[in-house]
């Protein structure tokens, strides 16, 4: 990886780095789906919203999809395209200077509809159908299982004026196939065919795994443009995971190295606070030149050799499960070494706290022509302002 020729004493840790290459030939093949469907694909910003990429990618896709305020205002102001904006629930006091820097508003409900659809109409109206199915690897990432707050259900169309509206909007994946699209597209056409007839634009969501190795990146095509030829509607797509996916690293550095049964490298950055999906999903973060022995949990992944060395690698953090797994190395770990975590691009950078008061990591961009670029530094004055 290039960004070992730059891990030098004065790299400064923990920082992520995403490489300009990479984001480039993920928005490359996320290009040619737009272009071979008639798709237009949006940048969600939930996923992946990094600054100093931004003028990257709007090289490439449509726009950005926002979840409210803050991020139609960061859509606007770093790439400028078109902006589309959902959210569970909108308020009084922030849905004007939304409308006005949004193109598509896309309402949860019939209650906000009808209470904005005034203001609202000026845009391009949508309304999130929920498709009553979704596939999801856990429940807490399930738009549209039970008792969900997310989307409207087809029973509740009933007796509704739908003048105003122009499209329709469902979410019902995350890091799932093309095959699993097909399995809930066909649901959300046997409930809302008569509703889809009178739009002009269908968005189906985010949460299609577009980049990853093995995805079916031709039926995908085939599905957006069967699907806008059979009822005459712009289709978009609002990947997130599948434009930041694999095109950057979290860097850290060893602090520390203690032993209690097992060898513990504590590292200066930390899983719950900077690699929450590692919690949350649950995953195992790869590294850099290292194997994984265990996950946080100790379930096993890989045998040790006799000519590796183990390591327990834990956050410096007071959190005691602040663990990211035990890992081997071909060599002895020693205080200051770097240490890179894979694919830290997307839904890291976005869900960063400051917990403990432990330092935001810097953000920085390795260009193509291999110049490592600090982005932003952030400092306590970033820690203070928001405590």
């Amino acid at each position: 990886m290039q960004i070992k020729n730059h891990l030098n004493e004065n790299f400064t840790t923990p920082a992520y780095v995403i490489e300009e290459d990479k984001l480039r030939k993920n928005c490359e093949l996320l290009v040619k789906v737009g272009e071979k469907s008639g798709a237009k694909i949006l940048l969600a910003l939930k996923g992946f919203a990094f600054s100093g990429t931004m003028g990257i990618v709007g090289e490439y896709l449509s726009g950005c999809t926002c979840s409210g305020l803050w991020e139609a205002k960061f859509a606007k102001e770093f790439m400028d395209k078109e902006i589309h904006t959902f959210s569970p629930a909108f308020k009084d006091n922030e849905i004007d200077e939304i409308i006005k820097l949004s193109n598509h508003l896309v309402f949860n409900s019939f209650n906000q509809f009808r209470r904005y659809k005034e203001k609202a109409k000026i845009k391009s109206i949508g309304l999130r159908v929920n498709p009553e199915i979704s596939i999801a690897p856990k429940e807490i990432y399930n738009p549209c299982g039970r008792y969900s707050r997310l989307g409207i259900k087809i029973d509740d169309f009933k007796n509704e004026d739908l003048g105003n509206v122009d499209g329709l909007h469902f979410h019902a994946l995350c890091e799932e196939s093309a095959d699993s699209l097909e399995l809930v597209l066909n649901a959300f056409e046997s409930k809302f065919a008569k509703y889809i007839k009178k739009m002009k634009w269908v968005n189906f969501g985010g949460g299609h795994h577009i980049t990853k190795q093995g995805y079916d990146v031709e039926k995908l095509i085939n599905l957006c443009k069967n699907f806008s030829d059979k009822y005459g509607v712009q289709v978009y797509l609002e990947p997130g995971e599948a434009v930041g996916w694999q095109c950057g690293t979290l860097v850290a550095s060893v602090v520390d190295i203690i032993k209690n049964e097992k060898d513990i490298a504590i590292l200066d950055t930390s899983s719950e606070a900077h690699m929450p999906d590692t919690i949350i999903m649950p995953y195992t973060s790869e590294i850099l030149d290292a194997k994984i022995l265990s996950n946080r949990n100790g379930e096993k992944y890989n045998e040790l050799l006799k000519d590796e060395f183990a390591y327990l690698l834990g956050g410096n953090t007071c959190l005691a499960g602040d663990i990211m797994g035990e890992y081997a190395f071909k060599d002895k770990l020693k205080i200051g070494q770097k240490i890179v975590f894979l694919d830290q691009a997307h839904y890291s950078i976005v869900k960063n706290t400051t917990f403990n008061g432990i330092k935001l990591p810097n953000l920085m961009l390795l260009t193509k022509e291999n110049k490592l670029v600090m982005v932003r530094e952030f400092s306590y004055e970033d820690y203070s302002k928001r405590n």
